[in-house]
């Protein structure tokens, strides 16, 4: 919960600070050995952790660290070795942690060990089969109209004053989206892959990859890089460059269907667009510029309203509980609460842009708005074992499903209004609780 704070893992300092900081390290030769580049400038994310370690090097014999990092090693590799191996690393992280009850299917295991070792090659293959040029202007055309229905949010919204407002419309304007797959590919030439053990192949691919970190040292940043393959089913925000990111496996039903309505495509794929654009302006995201600095560029006036208003989602939040009452941490998930919450906004103000002039026209006995919420909630649907909920609410910073649907559509006027719920219905906060941020 601490380090959702961008400034609390901020602590630049030179490799000799560092060693002053954590002494009893060679850590010039440690950098030397993992290929990396001459730097002098460094940034000490978690220094308490470093002081730490630097004691337990100084107390702990050296035959000890040997047998804890030979069984990192084993368990690293645990799911690329035989069957005793396999077997005995899903019992604890499938089915102690998760509550799964089998491995998956082999080519389930095959496609993720490939998908997570060279998944830019393995997302070539993909693309060109499930993600042809007509979804990839859909979506560039979704994200445009959504951009624009943040823009008029943020040139009306009532508690941000003028300085922060003239901030936030700058760094909307400097966001970066990239939709599907990246616009050049990595080139796996140097990879060896053969027959022989299967652990080798993965751990040359992982030699590989962090090669090609320890390189960009001391380089200028590639903003063209993606943080995921293609094919994953997800989508993410990062403030350090101020972009959006949309893999093609995310772009599949149901959350995106470039044959289906505006309203379908808005209440999905659209609400995560305005999640990911919003996330800009969380709790964390909103500490960067638009440049990807981290800048306090807030008024304190308007930095306090934000807080007011992120306080009562926290609050939120915090009073929902799973299983035999565990609490969801109200702190840890409001960045994502706010996303979702803001998204939704977003994505409603869009649909009625695109709906603008157009007959609104019932399909299956629902509106517009009707069926924008239907695909939202749809999008959600999941079924968790008690134990992978528990680790969930205990380590994720999202919320359980039921609640990132339940949670934000309570607080939504827009959401009341298409199924004319009643006040003091469940699904209708108290007026006096209910919040917008975004």
């Amino acid at each position: 919960t601490q380090l959702r704070d961008p400034q609390a893992r901020y602590h630049k300092m030179t490799v000799a600070e560092l060693g002053t900081l954590a002494p009893g390290l060679d850590w010039p030769a440690f950098f030397t050995a993992t290929g990396a580049r001459p730097f002098a400038d460094l940034n000490v994310g978690t220094p308490e952790f470093f002081k730490a370690f630097a004691g337990l090097v100084a107390s702990t014999p050296i035959e000890d660290w040997r047998a804890y990092l030979r069984w990192h090693l084993i368990s690293e590799t645990a799911p690329y070795l035989s069957k005793p191996f396999v077997d005995e690393n899903f019992a604890f992280y499938g089915k102690i942690l998760t509550g799964r009850q089998q491995l998956r299917d082999r080519w389930q295991i095959v496609i993720e060990a490939i998908d997570g070792s060279a998944g830019e090659a393995l997302g070539q293959l993909y693309v060109r089969e499930y993600f042809p040029p007509e979804s990839k202007a859909r979506m560039i055309q979704l994200v445009a109209n959504l951009r624009q229905a943040l823009r008029d949010r943020l040139q009306t919204i009532e508690w941000m004053d003028e300085p922060t407002r003239a901030r936030a419309l700058a760094k909307l304007d400097a966001f970066t989206v990239k939709v599907g797959y990246p616009d050049k590919w990595r080139d796996y030439a140097d990879a060896k892959i053969d027959r022989g053990p299967y652990v080798l192949n993965i751990l040359r691919l992982s030699a590989l990859d962090h090669r090609w970190d320890m390189e960009k040292i001391g380089q200028p940043v590639d903003r063209t890089e993606w943080s995921m393959t293609p094919p994953t089913v997800n989508a993410y925000f990062r403030p350090t460059a101020n972009e959006i990111v949309f893999p093609a496996g995310y772009l599949q039903p149901p959350f995106f269907d470039a044959k289906a309505d505006d309203a379908v495509n808005y209440g999905a794929i659209g609400t995560s667009i305005g999640h990911e654009m919003t996330h800009s302006y969380d709790d964390s995201g909103r500490q960067y510029d638009g440049s990807g600095n981290l800048v306090d560029w807030w008024t304190p006036e308007s930095a306090a309203r934000f807080k007011a208003r992120s306080t009562v989602i926290v609050k939120q939040f915090g009073a929902y509980t799973v299983l035999d009452g565990l609490h969801i941490n109200g702190e840890l998930t409001q960045g994502e609460n706010i996303a979702d919450l803001g998204g939704l906004k977003i994505a409603f103000a869009g649909l009625q842009k695109a709906l603008a002039g157009k007959p609104r026209e019932k399909i299956d006995g629902f509106t517009p708005e009707q069926r924008f919420f239907i695909s939202f909630a749809a999008k959600w649907r999941r079924l968790s074992r008690p134990e992978a909920l528990r680790l969930q609410v205990q380590t994720d910073p999202h919320s359980p499903s039921e609640f990132r649907v339940n949670g934000p559509l309570s607080n939504l006027d827009e959401f009341a209004r298409a199924f004319d719920v009643p006040e003091g219905a469940p699904m209708r906060r108290p007026a006096a609780e209910r919040v917008t941020i975004w």
